[in-house]
């Protein structure tokens, strides 16, 4: 699985025109995922996303989790995320997984954030055309890949 995380003041996600997800102070999630994934990679990623500290302390140093500030989080799913670029020019996205693996990871992957979090979080529609909109606090952008540990 690959994530990037980014801080944010604020962020939606509209599918349709019409805002089905949004939050305030915390975390946009772009998640991909791929065929070799599962609950190891899920745990492992949940348990990292919780508890990584990119929150500012009363220093202004990032030092606090998004359980240390009560944030909230906006996860929308991501296929692109596994796009090669090796070869040509058209990005290949075979590594991505189909729908069919995709979708119960995803939804075990909501469930794992909500129970780590301790609270519901917002979500867009796996495979919905969507707009998303965020104001990234910092920025900070990072990325993690829970094959590489990074």
């Amino acid at each position: 699985m690959i994530t990037v995380l980014q801080r944010t003041s604020e962020a939606s996600v509209q599918i349709n025109q019409e805002i089905v997800g949004q939050i305030e102070e915390g975390l946009m999630i772009l998640l991909g995922i791929e065929e070799a994934d599962g609950q190891e990679d899920i745990d492992w990623l949940c348990r990292k996303v919780c508890n990584l500290r990119i929150f500012d302390d009363e220093y202004g140093i990032m030092n606090k989790s998004i359980l240390d500030v009560g944030g909230d989080i906006l996860l929308i799913s991501q296929f692109t995320l596994h796009a090669s670029t090796k070869k040509g020019n058209r990005p290949s996205y075979i590594k991505a997984a189909k729908p069919e693996i995709a979708i119960p990871l995803y939804e075990k992957f909501i469930e794992q954030l909500e129970s780590e979090l301790g609270k519901p979080i917002q979500t867009g529609e796996f495979g919905a055309d969507m707009k998303v909109n965020l104001t990234n606090d910092g920025p900070v952008t990072i990325m993690i890949d829970s094959k590489n540990k990074q």
